[in-house]
């Protein structure tokens, strides 16, 4: 499972769900696996991290056995896609307090702007090889 980044993400907030697919669809080096937040192998993953009671509810990416958080995840995400998405990598210069002051406000509101489904995201039989559950 090293080989694989793990991206764990909000199984019920669309703007999260659609993210996942634009990774998934640009993820030409196929390196990620996928977990929500909400599932067993998540919170197992929340465990092992010591982020469970640290109330996160933004992306998370695991990548050679340690957690990356809001800007930080979502900066390695873009670098890791490469091509013009690593570009946004150059953010990474930004002070986090600052890079996740924007990253906060939108994950304040998502519900709000992007809305939320009732249930986690279940794969097409295509795409459950993506997914660590």
């Amino acid at each position: 499972m090293d080989k694989f980044k793990i991206i764990l993400f909000d199984g019920v907030c669309n703007l999260c769900n659609s993210s996942v697919n634009f990774i998934i669809d640009n993820d030409h080096k196929n390196v990620f696996k996928f977990t929500s937040l909400q599932s067993e192998k998540g919170i197992d993953l929340l465990k092992k991290y010591d982020l469970l009671d640290k109330n996160i509810d933004s992306v998370i990416l695991v990548e050679n056995d340690k957690a990356y958080v809001k800007s930080d995840a979502a900066l390695k995400i873009a670098k890791t896609l490469g091509g013009k998405y690593k570009l946004f990598y150059g953010l990474i210069i930004l002070p986090a307090f600052i890079r996740n002051f924007f990253y906060d406000i939108i994950a304040k509101n998502r519900y709000k702007w992007f809305g939320k489904k009732d249930s986690c995201r279940i794969p097409t039989l295509e795409l459950k090889s993506k997914f660590l559950e």
